[in-house]
């Protein structure tokens, strides 16, 4: 049986109901599995004539045990979240002409138009299925800087054992990607708009933690999280490298690269995972932003906190990876007592520079850059003018990131993840194009729909959000489901 452990190293191993429901390990740690189970060459081989849908069958099927879901269960919660994509394949793969072996693995296809979907659709679905075999309901607390929040509240919407509260900053993502959120108009969905925030998202983050170590309103209101603290989510997510590489190669065991737009690293956590696995991958390129918090820690040995700036691409505008402690565990060794004491002394400190044999075991396969925001529209100017290809700000950013470090990554086939679809942000776009009109691949319907709705939600100063949030989830629950529990 493959059970879950905290990377702190507290309280007892658990199974994967139990480590998607409760989010946080006891010791607030990130839950990982005790060992990574292993991909070989011929199941590579078998797998690669499969779609998404049965590959994620396949690798889904490695993290749990059939006691936990039995194969007709998880077939059908997988036919069930990826029914609602636009693509058929869920993830086409697009290979850009004028560019040597350069392809970008279209992330956005779900229904909020970003990659968060592919994890969260599967993940809020697993979660429902859990809670409603106990008869228990769930209070779903996340943090967003753009996309997690559209995509959790789009999924929990008029799910009967799930109420999704969704925090984001006012002013920073694009109205577009609030609009996703306000105007659902399922009453389990309560979207909170939060105002004057120093750190932006990571004041968001501190809030919850705040909220999950508070244990009697924790019991109280049961509260969760679809984050990507949520192993859930980074399980999922490492279907879409494999079936990535699956498209690209000619023949399995042919090494591949690949640039990922990243902030808070849970997509490059599930990257290094499934690599670990026995993914070929040679090098995983880290596209930063002006934040450079990943840039800091790949080039430098230094995870620390620094000033926010605000970018074009938003979505990864975060201080604080909290996802490459997850990462970090598994390349030192699975060191426990090491990451718990990183963890206290960065929460005291705000900075912790690694030492050297653990610098050299993270850094090692990865490469890092931080990308502006001037080279970013003209990556997307460029591309749609040379390849008649449209990129958003955070697929721009990859792309850039893979130009800039060609020379060291070497000569393999490369794919640039577009973590979303450029009609999420019309500003950066019209503004990377100089175009006083947007191009048809900036516009799509669902998002048209949105602008002529009413929108709902919370409206909150940061500085009193824990207390806000106290008084606004507690009086929801008594009111709508404490009568219930």
């Amino acid at each position: 049986m493959l059970n879950y452990v905290s990377i702190k190293g507290g309280g007892d191993p658990v199974d994967l109901e139990t480590a998607v429901i409760n989010g946080f390990a006891s010791d607030g740690g990130l839950y990982v599995p005790e060992h990574l189970p292993r991909i070989s060459k011929s199941e590579l081989e078998d797998w690669k004539r499969l779609g998404y849908k049965d590959l994620a069958f396949e690798i889904l099927s490695l993290f749990m045990d059939r006691s936990t879901l039995s194969a007709e269960e998880l077939k059908g919660l997988i036919d069930r979240a990826y029914g609602t994509f636009e693509a058929g394949e869920v993830i086409p793969i697009r290979k850009l002409p004028s560019r040597k072996d350069t392809y970008v693995m279209e992330l956005f296809y779900g229904p909020t138009l970003s990659f968060k979907d592919i994890g969260l659709v599967f993940l809020v679905n697993l979660l429902n299925f859990f809670l409603e075999r106990r008869g228990e309901n769930l209070s779903v607390i996340v943090a967003t800087t753009g996309d997690t929040g559209p995509a959790t509240a789009s999924f929990i919407a008029g799910l009967p054992a799930l109420d999704a509260w969704v925090l984001y900053p006012r002013g920073k993502i694009s109205e577009e990607q609030e609009r996703q959120m306000t105007t659902l108009p399922q009453l389990n969905v309560h979207p909170v708009g939060v105002f004057n925030y120093p750190e932006g998202g990571d004041d968001l983050d501190a809030a919850i933690r705040k909220l999950f170590a508070n244990q009697a309103f924790k019991e109280k209101v049961k509260l969760g999280s679809v984050n990507s603290i949520n192993w859930g989510r980074i399980m999922v997510q490492i279907v879409h490298y494999v079936y990535g590489y699956l498209q690209v190669v000619d023949a399995v065991g042919e090494e591949i690269n690949l640039s990922v737009p990243s902030g808070g690293f849970g997509n490059l956590c599930a990257g290094s995972l499934a690599r670990n696995m026995g993914l070929p991958v040679k090098t995983l390129m880290v596209a930063n932003n002006r934040n450079a918090c990943l840039d800091r820690i790949f080039r430098k040995g230094i995870f620390s906190k620094e000033k926010i700036h605000e970018t074009l691409s938003s979505a990864i505008d975060i201080l604080v990876p909290v996802n490459f402690w997850r990462y970090l565990y598994f390349a030192i060794g699975k060191d426990p007592e090491k990451i718990r004491r990183w963890m206290e002394k960065f929460e005291e400190k705000g900075i912790v520079q690694f030492d050297l044999e653990s610098y050299e075991a993270y850094q090692k396969g990865f490469l890092s850059v931080s990308v502006g925001d001037e080279l970013t529209q003209k990556t997307i100017r460029e591309t749609y003018e040379t390849e008649g290809y449209l990129l958003d700000p955070h697929g721009a950013l990859a792309l850039a990131a893979a130009d800039l470090l060609a020379e060291k990554a070497g000569d393999h086939k490369l794919i640039c993840l577009a973590t979303a679809h450029p009609a999420k942000f019309p500003d950066a776009i019209k503004k990377s194009l100089e175009a006083g009109a947007l191009p048809a691949a900036a516009i799509h319907p669902s998002l048209e729909r949105a602008k002529k709705l009413c929108q709902k939600g919370y409206s909150c100063e940061q500085e009193h959000l824990e207390e806000a949030l106290l008084n606004a989830m507690e009086s929801y629950w008594e009111q709508s489901r404490g009568a219930n529990t």
